[in-house]
């Protein structure tokens, strides 16, 4: 039987108590001292093998080193008996575990491993494996690298890790110190860079060749917060939060050896561009009325990120969709790319609910969030059933025993009521119903750290996280300062009916581990914000997904993990989801993209990353919503970005800032605002273009009766060749046509006109939306293009 699906024995069959410890070992090493592995004695080099044996029993009134030492001694003690030799077994023995966990590890000889197995007393017995250094995973996943190592092929090699491109990133500010900003072996700092070291009120704050700038910008937030003086920590660029350091290691961060999050997911940590210059821009500070960044801030940063020479801003903010000329993000990101800079933005974090997706101006490249094949699985045990959550809890329960277990609504305080126990709402918890239990909490009314530190607080030996059925699935790994597991809504209504139905319920909480490869992946994240697009649903957002869900990166020193008061730990990396960390990610990759092609528009990157991305999992099928249904272009845009592709699309769907203000005059938006931006003459096309011909790699038909046409334009940014088009899936009811159907480019930098043709055959099944797609293919590119159609205003 697999580790991983093992039921817990029944009670005391594989456990050794404080009062039989030693009269077991005892009859063990007897029976063994007849057994044919103590007899055996070949001369074959030894092969090295774990003995876990779980827990240590109870040890009051032995001091830890006594305790420690007769824990080694029954370890000689057992192993001799398979051996035949005690001093064999002193000799076999390389670690001897004798605080927490009790077992040893040993070279010894496969048949003895066997034997071992058998006996009452061990729990398991595996090999010593070997493991390679892992990527903090999501590079990986994403073709990058491979076990550790960066192959020739990977776009990292391509691009130069994005050498000298220039990131700069619109968040809370960074943590300078973080190792993920050591210089290295950089070079000089670009010529064409001309931003600063905001340092007067933080002098210990440096910059280097790889932080190359950092300013903050807090005029904006002050005055929302009352116009009173600012501290000096809100004069700086230092991160307070540890966002802001967080996602700028993840678009551009160098690469760090053995970073981990509690002590999981040890490995290589690196941005998506690591041998980019970074800026931090702070524009985001302590909350004021439920708000961190502050508009005023965010178009200063957007100002000085565009004037001091940054090539992609990445910017993990949002808020409600207005309209474009009243939306900071949306003005300055058309600013930047009017000065050939591109923006990434993130799709925000209110699904799954449809229609909550923001940033949705056609300029910006907005992303969703993804998980990827690495979870942090912790197992809730309970009436002999074994359901896996997530879980980063440093801390786990001792021994083998189960703990009695109670559901909030059952531990309510005098002084509370059973709504907020049921939630677990710090104080809302009684510390005589609550001591050394389990205590069963349901998600929501406050945050799910903050349910941890409730029961803990008033004695619970652990919390069990169920989710609401809106919920559902979507699971969270939080670094919880107690033992603690979060499972989904099912697995919940069945514990929730375990402890209901039995008179003294009780189960276990295992300790949390890192496990990679897991499958299928990418599942869509039940948060990650859907469309369609309710400012203009002409216009397909998101436009890409990414990883978001579990994600390692550097943190703040000047903050706990959790972010909480109670929290005193400091760490070096943390763990966050969000399409805040997706944002980052696509940032990087842009970063590549941007040092391979540098002549590049903004657009051509955007395209690049749509037309190269996929819609399979790891399973090669279609990519998963958190509810394990079919996703949509609503969910994932193009689909899931594809780095090494991207770097290669073949053909691009390029545009200018003109092409952008064309779309606004069709909006009704009036010639003298574009003049204003284009900061020349500028006059709106007498004939409005039709909102479906905006030139974007996606194609969006909304409220089509009958038939229409949709026109499209693509530049030839490979070799010569002729590409072949095909509708690899039309919209259902929809038939689809391209005209022509094949293209041929004779050199880089040539453009082709066609056209795709629908015609809507049976107008129900996409009443409410249907989706397809169609590619263009000349035998080494795959230039792929999402169809959303909607027969329906």
């Amino acid at each position: 039987m697999d580790a991983g699906s093992r039921r817990p024995a029944a009670a005391g069959s594989t456990r050794l108590t404080a009062t039989t410890t030693a009269a077991s070992v005892l009859l063990l090493v007897l029976s063994l001292l007849q057994s044919p592995a103590a007899r055996a004695g070949s001369g074959k080099p030894s092969s090295s093998y774990i003995v876990y044996l779980g827990g240590h029993p109870r040890r009051d009134g032995v001091a830890q080193e006594e305790a420690s030492r007769r824990a080694t001694e029954s370890h000689y003690d057992l192993l001799g008996a398979v051996l035949g030799d005690r001093e064999k077994a002193r000799e076999a023995i390389f670690y001897s575990y004798t605080k927490n966990i009790n077992g040893f590890a040993a070279n010894i000889e496969p048949a003895a491993a066997a034997e071992i197995a058998k006996y009452p007393g061990v729990v398991s017995v595996f090999p010593n494996r070997g493991r390679k250094l892992q990527t903090t995973r999501s590079w990986q996943f994403m073709g990058l690298d491979r076990d550790g190592e960066v192959p020739p092929w990977s776009a990292w090699e391509a691009a130069r890790y994005g050498e000298d491109t220039i990131i700069a990133n619109l968040d809370s500010g960074v943590w300078p110190e973080s190792r993920s900003f050591n210089e290295g072996e950089l070079g000089p700092i670009p010529n064409n860079w001309k931003g600063i070291c905001q340092n007067e009120h933080d002098p210990k704050f440096q910059c280097n060749r790889k932080l190359i700038g950092a300013r903050y910008f807090n005029k904006g937030y002050a005055s929302a917060a009352g116009g009173g003086r600012l501290d000096n920590a809100l004069r700086t660029p230092r991160d307070e939060n540890g966002h802001g350091t967080h996602t700028l290691a993840t678009a551009g961060g160098a690469a760090v050896r053995g970073a981990a999050a509690f002590g999981y997911g040890n490995g290589t940590a690196r941005g998506g561009s690591p041998g980019a210059r970074v800026a931090a821009y702070r524009v985001c500070f302590r909350p004021v009325n439920g708000s961190e960044c502050f508009d005023a801030d965010v178009m200063a940063g957007f100002e000085a990120a565009i004037h001091e020479g940054a090539h992609v801003i990445s910017a993990s903010v949002g808020g409600d969709n207005i309209d474009y000329l009243d939306d900071v993000v949306a003005i300055g990101s058309l600013h930047a790319v009017k000065a050939g800079v591109i923006v990434v933005c993130s799709a925000s974090n209110a699904g799954p609910e449809p229609g909550t997706v923001t940033n949705v101006a056609p300029w910006i490249l907005t992303v969703a969030a993804s998980s990827m094949d690495r979870e942090f699985p912790a197992y809730a045990i309970f009436n002999q059933t074994r359901v896996q959550g997530r879980s980063l809890s440093e801390r786990w329960l001792h021994g083998k025993g189960f703990y009695p277990m109670i559901t909030g609504t059952s531990a309510v305080a005098f002084n509370s009521t059973p709504k907020d126990a049921q939630v677990c709402t710090m104080g809302a918890l009684d510390h005589e119903k609550v001591m050394g239990k389990i205590v069963v909490c349901r998600r929501g009314g406050s945050t799910r750290v903050e349910k941890g530190e409730a029961v803990r607080r008033v004695g619970g030996a652990g919390m069990i996280l169920i989710n609401d059925k809106v919920s559902g699935n979507d699971l969270h790994a939080d670094p919880h300062l107690l033992p603690a597991v979060h499972i989904s809504y099912a697995d919940g209504q069945a514990l929730l009916a375990y402890i209901n139905q039995t008179k003294d319920p009780s189960g276990f909480i295992t300790k949390g581990k890192t496990l990679v490869g897991t499958r299928p992946a990418p599942v869509m994240a039940a948060f990650s914000s859907q469309g369609p697009n309710m400012l203009n649903p002409e216009i397909l957002k998101p436009d890409i997904t990414a990883p978001g869900m579990s994600v390692i990166a550097a943190w703040s020193g000047a903050v706990s993990p959790t972010d909480r008061p109670f929290d005193r730990r400091r760490v070096p990396f943390n763990l966050l989801s969000g399409t805040s960390m997706s944002c980052p990610h696509v940032s990087g990759v842009a970063g590549l993209i941007k040092t391979l092609h540098p002549g590049w528009s903004p657009a051509a990157i955007k395209s690049a990353i749509m037309t190269t991305a996929t819609v399979l999992n790891s399973d090669r099928q279609p990519i998963q919503n958190a509810s394990f249904a079919a996703a949509t272009p609503f969910d994932y845009g193009a689909g899931h970005v594809f780095p090494n592709r991207a770097l290669d699309p073949g053909l691009v769907y390029d545009m200018s800032a003109a092409d952008y203000l064309d779309f606004l005059c069709a909006l009704g938006y009036n010639a003298t605002a574009m003049e204003l931006f284009n900061e020349a003459p500028y006059r709106c096309p007498a004939a409005p273009m039709n909102l479906h011909n905006l030139n974007l790699p996606s194609i969006t038909v909304h409220g089509l009766a009958g038939n229409a046409t949709v026109r499209r334009k693509v530049k030839n940014v490979g070799v010569p060749g002729t590409y072949t088009a095909s509708v690899v899936r039309e919209p259902a009811g929809v038939h689809v046509t391209v005209t022509p159907s094949t293209l041929a480019f004779r050199e880089v930098g040539e453009e082709k006109e066609f056209e795709v043709s629908f015609a809507v055959r049976d107008p129900a099944p996409a009443a409410n939306y249907a989706f397809g797609a169609i590619v263009w293919c000349d035998g080494n590119h795959q230039v792929r293009s999402p169809l959303v159609v909607k027969t329906q205003p």
